[in-house]
């Protein structure tokens, strides 16, 4: 009840927030008021605006809001989400096309359960899908997930993304952002093992702690100086009454939130007073710069606590995936017995969270593969954020992930060929040989 108390707490004050936020909007917006122009109250108000949808926000999945793609005879098609397999913790989305045909890449993209939806992989998915059949793992929040559903920790969450490259078949390149990179790579060694026609034909890890020794971030230093004993009394808290997943062991996404804006408090106090600033000046919309990178920053979610936890011990500190330890099912899975799937890795130079190093562990542990399934690419000056979103990613990292997709696809139509994209910086093959 502890833990549920302070749950609750959290949850007030946010919500306290936000109802102070929406009145003084609504009391700047008093029509007697503007009688006497008053630059004050005009500022008090763009303070209202901004604090009632930064922590209205707090609360709310966003829309994944998918633009039409246009076809080859110029006209709209209309994307839509569609629910593959569903499942307590998460489902498998499939975004589907109206009216497209012919699309040969199936690309299965694992978002991260990192405190964000997938929907902070919207400009990924934007920048995909004119090109490929795409599905997503899109993760539940765990406030609204049952205590009768059970547990999830990382050997769920491998056994779900096992199940999803089952159902697609061997002919799905998977792509793997952040977190779930080590996962999706036991994954792939799973089914070598247990269902080898199973495998994909392709995956590629982009920015993934493999190896998180490899080169220490905050993150990682994190990770080391507190015990597993520290970590769950000061990170872990009970779902409040307020949502179906009452008494849910989490670790809560308002406090995964305050870890993040603490990481970069000086970057965040200026965007948002600049941000009141251009309320007040009524230069700021609904859709500028500021939020729509705020409103889905803030949309944060909780996570299942044996899955945090278990993520810190395996992952951070007993390096389970880098020793080629980790066990699933009470199997251990073995790496090195990937003989078939290509494997690419992305790192970015000025990465803070999965610093270079890292990512690129992932080669040296499939022993069993030979060199010409084997790239890595590293994206000069970009950061954590950059190596799957933005220019970086648009400009040169995804014609060099589509470039290894095509070169390794095992069902390409009869007579395709596709240009090269990426000739001017290619892969750097076998970096970790």
């Amino acid at each position: 009840m502890r833990f549920m108390a302070s749950y609750d707490m959290m949850e007030t004050i946010r919500n306290t927030n936000q109802w102070l936020g929406a009145s003084a909007q609504a009391m700047a917006a008093y029509p007697a008021f503007s009688m006497f122009p008053n630059p004050a109250l005009e500022l008090f108000g763009a303070w209202g605006e901004v604090t009632e949808r930064t922590f209205g926000r707090m609360s709310v999945k966003p829309d994944w809001n998918l633009p039409a793609i246009v076809g080859a005879d110029g006209t709209d098609r209309i994307v839509s989400e569609k629910i593959e397999i569903a499942g307590p913790f998460g489902d498998l989305l499939h975004f589907s096309v109206q009216g497209r045909t012919g699309v040969h890449r199936k690309v299965l993209l694992v978002a991260p359960m990192s405190g964000h939806y997938a929907t902070l992989l919207r400009s990924t998915v934007i920048s995909l899908l004119p090109d490929c059949d795409l599905y997503i793992t899109d993760w539940h929040n765990a406030r609204d997930i049952p205590v009768s559903a059970g547990k999830f920790d990382i050997e769920d969450y491998t056994m779900y993304l096992v199940d999803y490259m089952r159902h697609l078949g061997p002919d799905t390149h998977v792509i793997a952002v952040c977190q779930p990179a080590p996962l999706a790579l036991a994954a792939t060694a799973y089914l070598a093992e247990e269902d080898p026609k199973s495998q994909p034909s392709s995956l590629t890890l982009i920015g993934g702690p493999i190896d998180p020794g490899a080169a220490p971030t905050e993150v990682t230093d994190f990770g080391h100086s507190v015990t597993m004993g520290q970590l769950e009394q000061s990170m872990i808290q009970r779902v409040g009454f307020k949502h179906a997943g009452v008494g849910r062991q989490v670790y809560p996404g308002l406090l995964q939130l305050s870890s993040f804006i603490s990481m970069n408090l000086d970057t965040h106090k200026d965007a948002f007073t600049n941000q009141i600033q251009r309320v007040a000046k009524g230069e700021a919309h609904d859709h500028d710069k500021h939020n729509k990178f705020y409103d889905e920053y803030l949309a944060v979610m909780d996570m299942p606590a044996e899955f945090y936890l278990s993520t810190v011990d395996r992952i951070f500190k007993r390096h389970e995936i880098a020793n080629n330890e980790f066990v699933v099912n009470g199997k251990q899975v073995d790496i090195g017995k990937i003989t078939t799937v290509a494997v690419i890795t992305v790192e970015g130079t000025k990465d803070d969270i999965t610093a270079p190093g890292q990512c690129i562990a992932a080669l040296n542990l499939c022993t069993g593969l030979p060199d010409d399934k084997k790239a890595s690419h590293v994206e000069e000056g970009a950061g954590h954020y950059g190596i799957f979103a933005g220019k970086s990613w648009r400009n040169n990292i995804r014609p060099l992930v589509l470039d290894f997709i095509d070169d390794h696809e095992k069902a390409t139509p009869p007579g395709f060929r596709r240009k090269k994209t990426a000739e001017k910086k290619a892969a750097n093959k076998n970096a970790a040989a």
